[in-house]
């Protein structure tokens, strides 16, 4: 059964929550946007010390031209995506610049999971399991 998931047609980005578990269970949820130029989901590094994630946050200074800047990978236990649930994925460690207002990129590695629609006319992205004979 597919799963569907609205984001706001007025907004500049497709803009999504996203919920990751931590040990005990406890979800953290995030902002996210979806970045279809982005091979590899990454969060930032302040988000991921937020939720325990990181022990502390590394100062990184922004080179010339770039918005983020990757430094690690981490492998997070759970995160849920557009109600799918997926188990140690790992993601870039990245600082993001704070005008973003946003926690984690999620990028090509989700859309390669799983069977993605995005409707834009409608405000819809459709995503269901992609079936084992075509992985």
């Amino acid at each position: 059964m597919p799963n569907i998931t609205t984001f706001n047609t007025n907004a500049p980005y497709i803009y999504l929550s996203i919920a990751v578990a931590a040990d005990n269970n406890t979800f953290h949820e995030f902002d996210a946007i979806f970045d279809t130029g982005a091979p590899t989901t990454e969060f930032s590094d302040a988000a991921l010390y937020y939720a325990g994630f990181l022990g502390s946050t590394k100062p990184v200074i922004l080179k010339s031209g770039l918005q983020t800047q990757k430094y690690g990978k981490i492998i997070l236990p759970q995160i849920q995506i557009c109600g799918h649930s997926m188990e140690n994925l790992e993601v870039f460690v990245s600082h993001f610049e704070k005008s973003w207002g946003i926690d984690a990129l999620i990028g090509l590695d989700f859309l390669r999971r799983f069977k993605v629609e995005i409707d834009f006319s409608k405000g819809a992205i459709t995503s269901d399991m992609i079936p084992l004979e075509t992985v």
